[in-house]
């Protein structure tokens, strides 16, 4: 949550994961929650979502992802996002997927730019954000249908 405005209590983050939830069973795909293969540990979500706000380049289709700061720097946010642009260029028949961030969340500009997502070259304010805030300015990223290079099983 370092790059958002608060981290959530224990009963803000349930009543997220209880939105999520909803979610995949109203569509059938959300954020997915991600396990640790050793022990079954929860470590985080990554996935899709379609954003309900009034952003500069809506209607879309995110990917998103939120790890345990343990779990960063491992690869598992890149292979779990891959894994949901598979489905969403596969299954959903997507055109395009969007991605954005804080201007100084580096860490996952770095996996939007590993997935081979491209920037846009101009910025947004996030709407849910006050003017000034300090994670209020953002990044947008895209990756088309045409552009995704989907990973193949033997990899």
């Amino acid at each position: 949550m370092k790059y958002f405005p608060a981290c959530l209590s224990e009963r803000e983050s349930n009543a997220v994961a209880e939105r999520i939830n909803k979610l995949i069973l109203k569509h059938g795909w959300g954020f997915w929650a991600l396990h640790c293969i050793n022990d079954d540990r929860f470590i985080g979500f990554t996935g899709l979502h379609q954003p309900s706000g009034a952003l500069p380049f809506s209607p879309c289709i995110e990917i998103g992802w939120r790890l345990d700061r343990q779990y960063w720097g491992k690869g598992l946010a890149t292979e779990a996002a891959r894994c949901a642009l598979q489905f969403a260029f596969g299954e959903l028949a997507l055109d395009q997927v969007v991605s954005f961030t804080a201007v100084a969340n580096h860490r996952s500009q770095a996996v939007m730019q590993r997935l081979g997502m491209k920037r846009d070259a101009e910025n947004f304010f996030h709407p849910d954000l006050p003017p000034g805030h300090p994670l209020s300015e953002h990044v947008l990223y895209r990756l088309d249908a045409a552009e995704f290079r989907p990973v193949s099983d033997s990899s």
